[in-house]
């Protein structure tokens, strides 16, 4: 391997949960390993790790140390068949990543499934899911004028497809082939698209005789979805392994799970900290880290008996209703989501777009 692409997965149990999410989307990988000041391996981080520390309340300003792995999978250098070996670990492990060490527990090499097996797939078998989508395409995108007049929301383009096009392809990715549209706001135009071309999905669709908010039309599923769903806004793509959300939630044993993204604001201010009147502290245009609800959801079939009939009700209200009934949990992402859904990230999405040869 590359030394520095080796060297850009390596990183310090001191750096931040940020820092390493940085990482992870900066080598497209992942996996990092931990590598004390010495550059011994001492364990590993994926995703999934710093999710998980995310989840029991850890900041992304703690410390990577909090979630390495300190049992790993390895192999060292000087192992006759070394290849031979790794496969079978990889298979055995169900791993994706092996690291080579030196006597001293350098990491010299990463052996990766695409040199073993020529072709970039998972571990795990393919799979297709029945679980449906469920494209929520019924508004009139007014934050998008004078576009949306003319188009409805779901049919802008970027780079050469619709924006509903990219969401079910890169749910396809990931095994999911069911989609369901709720529409109502130019409606034909959709319904026309959807009819006249050849995609290899199952699609149906759903109308509103009226806008019922941002989840309203869901009560229009009750016939139609018996299953785990996920839920996604029109205007919405997201970079995420789908099938691991299901999984997560599954496991979970979530009602419903809403798939936060993380984001740096930067408060272009000085902020004043007070105490009964008395500064306490001064902040000078401070950086704070958050997670941003996507517009994505995974959602029992039983939450769609808890919105009314005909009756608007947006997300953030049945959120709050279903919390009253069972577990509401947040699934943390570290980047990939755009909202098309207004001017500004529109022309940024176009542009990361732009940036990928290969972005759906």
């Amino acid at each position: 391997m590359d030394k520095d692409k080796l060297r850009s997965l390596l990183i310090s149990p001191a750096a931040t949960l940020k820092e390493a999410m940085q990482k992870l989307n900066d080598t497209a990988e992942r996996i990092l390993f931990v590598v004390d000041d010495k550059e011994i391996l001492v364990g590993t981080v994926t995703d999934g790790d710093i999710r998980r520390g995310l989840i029991s309340g850890l900041k992304f300003s703690d410390k990577t140390e909090k979630v390495v792995r300190k049992q790993f999978i390895h192999i060292f250098y000087n192992v006759p068949d070394r290849k031979e070996k790794a496969q079978v670990m990889m298979l055995e492990k169900k791993v994706e990543q092996i690291p080579v060490l030196d006597k001293q527990g350098h990491v010299v090499d990463v052996i990766f499934w695409v040199d073993i097996f020529g072709k970039k797939e998972s571990a795990d078998r393919k799979q297709f899911f029945t679980n449906p989508v469920v494209v929520m395409a019924g508004g009139k995108g007014t934050r998008l004028d004078p576009f949306t007049k003319i188009l409805p929301k779901p049919l802008i383009p970027i780079g050469e497809n619709p924006i509903i096009e990219i969401i079910m392809e890169k749910y396809y990715n990931y095994g999911f082939k069911n989609f369901i549209f709720t529409l109502n706001y130019k409606r034909e135009y959709i319904k026309m698209f959807l009819r006249e071309n050849s995609f290899p999905y199952n699609i149906d669709w759903v109308e509103e005789n009226d806008y019922m908010g941002t989840a309203g039309s869901l009560s229009l599923l009750k016939d139609k979805v018996k299953d785990t769903f996920f839920v996604s806004n029109c205007d919405i793509i997201l970079n995420a392994n789908y099938a691991d959300i299901l999984k997560w939630h599954k496991e979970n044993n979530n009602l419903m799970t809403l798939v936060g993204c993380h984001k740096e604001v930067n408060i272009p201010y000085g902020i004043l900290k007070m105490e009964n009147g008395i500064l306490k502290n001064f902040l000078e245009k401070p950086n704070y880290d958050i997670l941003i609800n996507t517009g994505v959801y995974v959602i029992e079939p039983e939450i769609i008996s808890i919105v009314p009939e005909n009756e608007y009700i947006d997300m953030n209200t049945l959120i709050e209703l279903v919390s009253r009934k069972g577990k509401v949990s947040v699934y943390p992402i570290s980047d990939g989501w755009f909202d098309i859904g207004q001017w500004d990230e529109y022309r940024k999405s176009l542009k990361y777009m732009e940036e990928k040869i290969n972005y759906v």
